[in-house]
């Protein structure tokens, strides 16, 4: 039965899993959150970045998962020229593309009275794939007055922060993922059977180890997470229920206020985001461009982490 007394106190904050850190030399870095979120002082991403500059951007997203560039008035050109440098490129919709031309794969979208924002549901996306997408870089080209902020949550630490006996369970079953039992039911509703047949779906390890760094993370969600696989029903709804509420923890958040020019470049596979709806029907616009990792291309299981 639930109970509305939940665990207080101190919570496991570890931004890495070892405790190390990394200090840039190239560029200031403010944290903006205790385990994720920081801000990227003293680049210009219109310009090219050079080798050594993105090695050390690449460990310090590793470590802080998001990274926030502000005053970042770039064209579409540039914005995709900077995405490129992470990955394959690739629109990511239902029906993924993937252009030659960097800018090409650069989506801007806007939300306001017409087309009302969808994104507020903790999520990480494409978790209905085989393989998501391993990061974003999301641009603010217009934004409201109030309200449109983008909050962020770090699985990582939600796996740290499971109750002892949630985590065991967690460690050894696989959560089953399905694009078609949320929004994206209606926006597709005339092409359902098309779009079901080509992306069936997925089914990944509740924890997984992250790609790049092996550590524990928790890999389920409430857009796309259907079911926990392999026991009762009724018991997998309430261990899912109960993984996904310490993603509501505000200690293991950080909340992004958006301005024209600003970018964030978040890890998909360290975080979920939720896109707050709270500004209708003023008009928020956006560019997206989204990469797949071109050094992983599968999730493995988590490895049992004792505390």
């Amino acid at each position: 039965m639930p109970t509305r007394h939940a665990a207080t106190g101190p919570r496991r904050l570890r931004r890495t899993a070892d405790g190390s850190t990394f200090a840039p030399t190239r560029f200031e870095l403010e944290p903006l959150g205790i385990t994720l979120g920081a801000e990227v002082q003293g680049l210009d991403l219109g310009q090219p970045v050079d080798d050594a500059t993105f090695a050390e951007l690449q460990r310090c997203w590793l470590e802080w998962k998001v990274l926030v560039f502000r005053d970042q008035h770039l064209s579409i050109e540039q914005h995709g020229a900077f995405a490129a440098r992470w990955g394959r490129l690739i629109d990511d919709q239902l029906d993924t593309r993937s252009a030659e031309n960097p800018a090409d794969n650069v989506v801007v979208f806007t939300r306001d009275a017409t087309t009302v924002g969808l994104e507020n549901c903790w999520h990480t996306d494409g978790t209905f794939r085989p393989m998501p997408t391993a990061g974003t870089t999301l641009r603010a080209i217009e934004v409201p007055d109030v309200g449109g902020d983008t909050l962020f949550a770090d699985s990582a630490a939600a796996y740290d922060n499971l109750a002892d006996d949630d985590r065991a369970l967690v460690d050894r079953l696989d959560a089953r993922h399905d694009w078609s039992i949320g929004e994206y039911a209606g926006k597709y509703g005339d092409q359902l059977d098309h779009f079901r047949s080509l992306h069936p779906p997925a089914v990944h390890p509740m924890a997984i180890a992250h790609p790049v760094t092996g550590r524990p993370t928790l890999f389920v969600n409430a857009l796309f997470t259907d079911a926990v696989v392999g026991v009762d029903a009724g018991e997998g709804e309430r261990l899912l229920d109960r993984a996904l509420a310490t993603f509501r923890w505000p200690e293991l958040q950080f909340r992004l206020r958006w301005r024209p020019g600003t970018l964030a470049l978040w890890d998909n596979i360290a975080v979920q985001h939720y896109g707050a709806s709270d500004y209708y029907p003023a008009r928020r616009t956006m560019a997206r461009a989204t990469f797949m990792s071109t050094t992983f291309d599968h999730l493995e299981r988590a490895p049992t982490t004792p505390f």
